[in-house]
């Protein structure tokens, strides 16, 4: 519904703008579907965070998953109905759950330690986990976003054992593991998700493309631009924060070696 809505959307751009060409009109339905998409999810997550009584947990959670998402990346769901139940599920249930766990001192640091062993594993290997919709290509830019998953990864871990707040705790010790574990080929398989960057290797060959009044004509040409700037933006796995749903990126954007 989405998709559908941006592509009616760039086919009015397109004629009050006949300068928009096939591509470009590409980048800014990918724009729109990156800017639009996200509404719904936030309204719900948030709301529903609010009748839980969690909703300042959840704005917290958001706040420093952002990081190790953003590096690390992910599986992104293929409908935007599984990405809200999903987005919802993850950043309500994780800070509802952590209200009700409690460790210990030597408890909590034997976990964090498994959990950094696990983690460095996992980083190395799989990170930054892309998608075939998104896929990241450039050696220098997969370098730079393991590393920086390394780092935030364990300054959070380390966090988990400084902060004397038990809840805020643990939403970071489990909000890091759920996020290792969604860069996993497991995960992959279960959702029906292909790592990008192992596609296009095997391949070894460039994609292929994937292809009324004043003012109504004026917001067009503003929100034409918008979508553009926010499509050009971006060249990676987890683009948002509502990270379950990703819209395919035209091949013009993909940025290779």
């Amino acid at each position: 519904m989405v998709e559908n809505f941006c592509l009616f959307l760039v086919d009015k751009m397109r004629k009050e703008n006949p300068e928009i060409d096939d591509e470009r009109a590409e980048i800014i339905s990918y724009g729109l579907q990156l800017l639009i998409g996200e509404i719904p999810k936030m309204i719900i997550t948030l709301a529903i965070s609010y009748l839980l009584g969690i909703l300042n947990l959840t704005m917290f959670m958001l706040l420093v998953s952002i990081p190790y998402r953003a590096f690390s990346g992910g599986f992104h769901l293929h409908t935007h109905i599984g990405c809200i139940i999903s987005t919802t599920l993850y950043y309500c249930c994780i800070p509802k759950i952590s209200n009700y766990i409690y460790f210990n001192s030597q408890t909590k640091i034997v976990l964090v330690l498994c959990a950094l062993i696990f983690g460095i594993i996992i980083i190395k290997k799989y990170a930054p986990a892309d998608t075939e919709n998104v896929p990241i290509l450039r050696e220098k830019e997969r370098k730079q976003k393991r590393i920086l998953s390394y780092i935030t990864y364990t300054l959070g871990l380390i966090a988990t054992t400084l902060i004397k707040n038990n809840v805020l705790s643990n939403i970071i010790f489990f909000s890091y593991l759920v996020q290792t574990i969604m860069i996993t080929p497991f995960a992959y398989k279960i959702t029906k998700n292909k790592y990008g960057f192992e596609l296009y290797n095997e391949a070894s060959k460039t994609p292929t493309a994937w292809k009324e009044s004043e003012g109504w004509i004026n917001m067009l040409k503003f929100l034409s631009k918008m979508a553009e700037k926010a499509a050009r933006s971006t060249n990676t796995a987890c683009y948002a924060v509502w990270v379950f749903h990703q819209p395919k990126m035209p091949a013009s954007l993909i940025k290779k070696d």
